[in-house]
């Protein structure tokens, strides 16, 4: 895949420069095949009918009496052959234009989508956690396909148009130029419309654009949430705000249309009135005899071939303020810093202890969440940590993950600081089984063998029941291969969290990580999966979120959270001798077990 870097439409260009070449060839033969056409049609009929002198060069007219011999018939039949001729080669130069440019334009999407794709994938944790996912899709697909609607629809026309104003000029300027001044009086006001009008349009469309990206957030988070929708009743809600950013998009999307209207209503009024005036100047010069009836019909037709590209200019120029528009909002995304690369990271044995040493961490909005933290998890053997809810429990465990780094104090693995060893590595050693955790619309077999590259049924299916996941997967409707919905929808809480504990169980995990993972699950399958887990996981440090007494009770060892601070750690036995939260959260807890029975 080609990398582009610091984006510009010139280096997108550059990438396809072969096909760009061959589609600016061709579409310089085309104009010329267009042009040639009125010429000829001139030169039979001043030649042939009026009797007047040839304007094609002498090597010309000589070879065509030559082929003729004289003879008048033959040299219309002739000339209607070279028109035929010119106009299939027009056709097959343009066929070519068109196959090229569509190339340009589909490889550099192609190019600019991956690239996206891969850079998006390098981002830190950081920018995704308030990022708006829906905005990320708009500028991964709808502002890539301007810019290639741009590359394979209107950059050659810049070519034509250019090349029809030049050639078209040089012609009209031999045949009359008191009268091609004329035909050119309204030229500098379609030029300056055309400016003005580029200018307009660039700020309408920034606004539609972010508009509409605003209104795929608001989509796609509402097709993400479907079931807290409909489970809270908010449909009504939901709709409401979809259509406050719906008809908001649709209003700048209506004033932009109603720009380029405008534009199309006045650049034609003014082409036809310019058409008019050289019509009838031309009518009035040929009843004088100053011009034949060739050069009325070379200038009639010139001079519309080449308003035409003129008035076009407006739409090119459209497009292009369109597709910097796109482009700005693309590089926006490709200029967001990725994680820096650690050429010189370690790779270290992850089989210590984990030492977090006045460990203070504050997000970016200045917000404290973990303040002078200071705890050793010991090297195989469980640790669970009980807090409320915002208490810091799920960032402790995304800066073990290095998804964030702390503002200060260190986190040291094995004696090594966490902030020297391969985030990559890390990560591909510690397995976090999140409380809501994501699924692929993909079967089941598939999503619990995600964690590795190659994966072996037994592995897949000695997972599965370690995880007690194995009774529901085959009373499933398909089995393995039941295809479950998009986020795993179609399955319950439990089910969700089970598949997702056999996924991470797929990989070699050095320190494994319940983020409150077993909340959907009954005490009794919860006791099973960490029963069975002890016997799987052998020298493996285990760390468990959760709020279940039951859960925690069985740990090594025990971590209490309250604002972000650690205020009690010790066994279940000490904790309870204690007064604190975890011996009031056991007390209520133990007291609604009661009242159940």
């Amino acid at each position: 895949m080609k990398k582009i870097g610091g984006i510009t439409l010139r280096k997108l260009m550059k990438m396809e420069l072969k096909y760009l070449a061959g589609a600016m060839a061709v579409s310089a033969l085309a104009v010329l095949a267009n042009l040639l056409t009125p010429m000829i049609l001139a030169e039979a009929v001043d030649r042939y009918f009026l009797k007047t002198a040839s304007r094609f060069p002498a090597s010309v007219t000589g070879w065509i009496d030559a082929v003729s011999r004289g003879d008048t018939a033959r040299a219309l039949t002739l000339m209607a052959a070279a028109l035929v001729t010119v106009s299939v080669l027009g056709g097959v130069f343009s066929f070519f234009r068109g196959r090229w440019q569509a190339m340009v334009g589909a490889n550099c999407a192609r190019t600019l989508r991956d690239d996206l794709y891969s850079h998006i994938q390098s981002l830190p944790f950081s920018y995704h956690a308030r990022a708006e996912t829906g905005d990320m899709i708009q500028r991964c697909t709808s502002d890539v396909e301007t810019v290639r609607r741009f590359l394979s629809a209107q950059l050659i026309s810049v070519v034509n148009a250019l090349l029809t104003v030049v050639l078209s000029l040089s012609v009209l300027f031999r045949a009359n130029a008191a009268l091609t001044w004329y035909s050119l009086i309204l030229v500098p006001l379609l030029f300056g419309f055309g400016f003005f009008f580029f200018r307009w349009v660039i700020r309408r469309f920034k606004q539609a654009d972010e508009a509409e990206g605003k209104m795929s957030a608001v989509l796609q988070e509402a097709l993400t949430g479907v079931r807290v929708v409909r489970a809270f009743g908010r449909q009504r809600h939901e709709e409401k705000k979809f259509d406050a950013v719906s008809a908001d998009y649709r209003t700048k999307a209506y004033n932009t249309g109603k720009l380029i209207a405008f534009y199309w209503a006045s650049s034609d009024f003014i082409i036809s009135a310019q058409c008019l005036i050289t019509m009838i100047l031309c009518v009035l010069y040929a009843v004088r005899g100053e011009i034949t009836v060739g050069t009325l019909i070379i200038f009639t037709t010139y001079v519309g071939r080449m308003l035409w590209p003129i008035r076009q200019m407006g739409r090119i120029l459209a497009d292009a303020g369109k597709s910097s528009v796109a482009l700005g909002r693309i590089r926006e995304l490709l200029e967001a810093k990725p994680e820096p690369e650690e050429k010189d990271a370690l790779k270290p044995a992850l089989d210590g202890d984990i030492v977090f040493d006045h460990v203070t961490f504050a997000y970016e909005d200045g917000r404290e969440v973990l303040s002078d933290v200071s705890c050793v998890i010991p090297h195989g053997k469980t640790t669970a940590i009980l807090g409320a809810t915002g208490s810091g429990k799920s960032t402790l465990v995304e800066l073990l993950q290095r998804l964030y780094e702390p503002g200060s104090g260190e986190i040291r693995v094995s004696g090594v600081p966490l902030s020297k060893i391969d985030r990559k590595y890390l990560r591909s050693r510690v397995g976090l089984v999140l409380q809501e955790p994501f699924l692929y619309s993909r079967t089941i077999r598939e999503n619990v063998a995600a964690a590795v590259e190659k994966a072996e049924n037994d592995e897949i299916e000695s997972a599965a029941r370690d995880a007690c996941a194995e009774e529901f997967i085959l009373e499933s409707a398909e089995g393995w291969d039941t295809v479950v919905g998009e986020r795993g929808v179609t399955l319950s809480g439990g089910q969700k969290q089970r598949l997702a504990i056999a996924r991470t169980l797929m990989k070699q995990n050095d320190v494994l990580i319940f983020d409150d993972s077993l909340s959907a699950v009954d005490t009794h399958t919860d006791a099973l999966i960490r029963e069975r887990l002890k016997k799987r996981r052998a020298n493996t440090t285990t760390l468990i979120i959760s709020h279940r007494i039951s859960t925690l009770r069985e740990a090594d060892r025990i971590l209490v959270l309250e604002d972000g601070k650690i205020t009690q750690q010790g066994t279940h036995e000490e904790l309870m001798r204690q007064e604190g939260l975890y011996r009031r959260i056991a007390d209520i807890q133990s007291g609604a077990a009661s009242e159940g029975e």
